[in-house]
Order: structure tokens, then sequence, then C-alpha cells
């Protein structure tokens, strides 16, 4: 009964300052909205790198040259890899258990060494990312066509102009994949520039995969036509090579073979670097997992910040109602009872500041989903329980923690010292 006789007093004087009410719980409003809107903002690119990774096939290697740094930071690829070494993990002699490697020169999906070019076409252009590859590409990384074809070893042989483009561009150029097929599109990547035939449109695969906004091409096309594509020794290279593995169990036998080979043709120098999708998908867990931890601490500096400022509040009620405390203590209260009326005041305030900040926190995130907000690049957001669970009872917590010290002070008012103040 005491906690209930406390607790409608609390809410009367609530009541009678609303304004003093509205700006103590504004902290714990903003900073568990934060919290829960960038936690969720975290939780979405996660689970939309890990989307575009499986999206990338399955069973997969990627196998890329090293990177070195110069002196000023910059980092940067050799281009190492051959289509000889290409050849040679081809060998189904030595590699029965592929299911095939191909070179690409261009978009890589792994990393973030993608370069953006212009493509135009029908009086149109976009922005795309060129991919030259071969056309065991297709069937390596599980590409589906919804219109035409993909190009074949005869492209390859002729080093013909033959294109492969994604959704997205076939819709911006096009206004959709019905109508690509056959059209001219002309790339202009640095100072080079080629004019390709559509001979095939990729389905959509949505996400943030670069694959809606690729165009695909013979690599012999491309290694023809830029004096980059070839190493010093004359030998054509690429930027990486794909490798699928029949069956996952044969992975790590696949990874530690094709090192292996790999370096002995590489003058026993390690070059390069073999990874799986699943050394991707754990590399971006880890960053993932540190920006969501980096974002929720920033946000959680707001609470704290909220939470001094219900001290505050609270500090300057005490003051003003010394008087009642003192009333209070000559008709029997006692310090515990003083106590429990300025932190219950306090757990009330921030308890309804949560429940504020975690309504607008989820809408902020529902509304974020999907948004690019001019950048081009589009969020999503994932809002979790576990995160809502977390801002709502770390703000608890802090209101809690800061109540604790205007109450016990009140509490230890001298009634006739209370009285006498104005």
């Amino acid at each position: 009964m005491i906690v209930l006789d406390t607790l409608r007093m609390a809410l009367g004087e609530f009541a009678s300052n609303r304004m003093r009410t509205a700006l103590t719980m504004l902290g714990i409003v903003i900073g568990v909205c934060a919290v829960i809107a960038l936690m969720a903002a975290g939780q979405g690119a996660q689970q939309g790198i890990t989307k575009e990774v499986r999206g990338l096939g399955s069973n997969l290697l990627f196998i890329d040259a090293a990177q070195t740094s110069s002196g000023g930071g910059a980092r940067f690829f050799n281009l190492t890899l051959t289509d000889g070494d290409v050849d040679a993990l081809n060998d189904t002699s030595q590699f029965s258990y592929l299911d095939g490697a191909v070179g690409v020169f261009g978009n890589d999906p792994t990393s973030d060494t993608d370069t953006e070019q212009q493509a135009i076409g029908n009086a149109r252009n976009t922005t795309v990312f060129l991919a030259a590859t071969e056309p065991a590409y297709e069937q390596v990384r599980s590409v589906k066509l919804v219109a035409g074809a993909f190009f074949t070893d005869e492209d390859v042989r002729r080093k013909t102009t033959s294109a492969v483009i994604g959704a997205q561009v076939a819709e911006d150029l096009f206004d959709g994949t019905e109508n690509a097929v056959g059209q001219s599109i002309r790339i202009s990547f640095g100072p080079f520039s080629m004019n390709l035939t559509v001979v095939g449109v990729m389905e959509q695969r949505g996400g943030a995969s670069d694959d809606d906004r690729t165009v695909i091409l013979p690599l012999t096309t491309y290694q023809s036509r830029v004096p980059f594509a070839r190493s010093t020794s004359g030998a054509k290279t690429v930027q990486q090579i794909v490798v699928k593995v029949a069956d996952s169990d044969d992975l790590d036998r696949a990874k530690t073979e094709i090192t292996s080979l790999l370096t002995e043709r590489h003058d026993n120098t390690q070059d390069f670097e073999v990874e799986s999708q699943d050394d991707l998908l754990s590399t971006s867990r880890k960053v993932t997992r540190t920006l969501t931890i980096l974002l929720g601490a920033i946000a959680g500096i707001s609470l704290v910040v909220g939470g001094i400022g219900i001290m505050n509040i609270m500090l300057v009620s005490v003051t003003e109602r010394t008087r009642e405390i003192g009333i209070r203590k000559a008709v029997g209260a006692n310090m515990d009872d003083i106590l429990l009326q300025f932190v219950i005041e306090a757990v009330v305030v921030t308890f309804a500041g949560g429940i504020v900040g975690v309504v607008l926190g989820v809408a902020a995130a529902v509304f974020a989903n999907g948004q690019d907000f001019g950048s081009g690049t589009t969020v999503n957001t994932v809002v979790t329980p576990f995160s809502v669970i977390v801002a709502f009872g770390v703000s608890v917590v802090i209101g809690l923690f800061f109540g604790i010290y205007p109450a016990w002070r009140a509490s230890r008012l001298d009634p006739i010292e209370a009285l006498r103040s104005d």
C-alpha cells in the first residue's frame, strides 16, 4: 500500500509539472530511440552482407592477389594471377572434386575494389560495374537469366562484344528485360570505351548485391582492349579466380591444395589469398558486430546524458519541495519513506521515457528500412528483441542510478530546517 500511495503521489507531481516532467523524459526518449535505431541499422547491415555473400553461389572459393601498401598508406593489388593459373585449376586429373574455376577482371563482388563505370544505351545513361569473365561463370556463380543467353566459348575465342547485363541496368536503359536483348550499349572506363551488344539479362537478385548493376563481357575481349590486363611478362592476368567445389566437405581440402599449387606456380611465393564464403562471412560479421557495438555505445552516451538530466531535475525538485518534505517528516514519514518517494519518481519518469523511446526507435527503424536518403545505397534495418530489451533495461537502470542521490539527499533533510524553508 505504501508503494501504491507513493506512486499516486509521484503521478500527481508529474501532472502538476508537465513541462518539467517532459524535459526530464526527453533525454531518455532520445537515448533509447537512438540505441534501437542505430543497433537496427547495424543488424540490418550484417544480415544484408550475409545475404549478399550467400547469394554469390554455394561452395565457392575466392582467390585474390595479396594486398600491398604504399608509403602513403594506400592499399592496392598486384596482378599476379594469370589465365595459366585458371587453366591449372581446371585440370580435372588433379582437381576432380572441383566443378570449375573462372577468372574475373573488373567487378569483384567480395571486396571494396569495385569501380563504377558509365553505360549509355537507348539515349540514356546509368552507372554500372564491369566484369570480364568466361562462360563457365554462369555455372560457377549460379547465374540465372530471364532473357537471352550467356555468351559462349565461341564468343571468347573470337573476342566478340557480347554482353550480359543486370536487371537494374536493363530497367534503367531499356525499361525492362524484354526490351534489352539485341540492344547496344557503350561502356566508358577511364580512357577506354567499347560498344557491346546485349545477349542476355540476369535475374534480379535484389538486396545490396552489385549483380543487378553489372555488365559481364568475355574476358578475352577485355584483355585485348585494355593494356593493364597483361603482366610485365606479357601473360594475361585476372583480378580474381572464383572456384566452385562440388561438395562442401571438400572445401578445406581444396583450399589447402589450391594454395600449394599456386604457391609452386608463383615461384614458391604466396602472393595471393584464398578465402571461402565462410571466411568472408566471418570477417564481415566481425566488422558489422564491431560497428553495431560502436553505434550502440555512441547512442548510449545520450542515455547517460539523459540520466544526468534526471539527476539535475530531481535535485531542483528536492530544493523546491523542501517544505513538503519537512511536513511529511513532521507527521511521521521516516527517511526510507522519503527515499522511496523520490526513487519511485525517478524510475517512473525513466520507465515512461523508455516506453516512448522504444516506440519512436522502432518507428524510426521501420521508416528507414529500404530508404537510400539520396546516398544511392539502400539502408536495411532489423529490430531485434535484444536491442529493445537492452535499451529499455539500461534506461531504467540509469534512471534508478541517477535518481538515488537526489532521493538520498531528500531523505537526509532535517525536518525542522525543512519547515523553516521558504
